[in-house]
């Protein structure tokens, strides 16, 4: 099913889209640097796979599941839409991480601690 993959991809987005509304961990707290720091990401990736596809290491097999347009030899149409998502889904990760730990921080700092019971 041509198509799929591609589908999967911004279906993931989307639900990543709707952690982070929720959350407001990366783009509902700072859309410029998110937007910013996926485009850097996104732009490294795409270079670090033009090396690759260079080389002769990175090699676009066949799928049924990709739409079947090629934006460079082995450079499938969905490679910049995943690594959209890739970096986006490690920013809001990162960020949500972060929240946890501080936290942590805070309610080990607010309740009593062991030794002064």
């Amino acid at each position: 099913m041509p198509g799929l993959y591609l589908a999967a991809i911004l279906a993931s987005t989307f639900g990543v889209l709707l952690l982070d509304r929720r959350w407001r961990l990366a783009a509902w707290s700072a859309p410029g640097r998110t937007l910013a720091a996926v485009g850097i990401g996104t732009a490294f990736f795409l270079i670090w796979d033009a090396a690759g596809i260079a080389a002769g290491v990175f090699l676009k097999g066949d799928s049924p599941l990709l739409v079947g347009i090629d934006l460079a030899p082995h450079l499938p149409l969905e490679e910049p839409f995943f690594l959209a998502f890739l970096s986006y889904l490690a920013l809001v990760a990162w960020a949500g991480a972060q929240r946890l730990l501080e936290r942590r921080r805070t309610d080990a700092a607010a309740s009593p601690s062991e030794a002064a019971r």
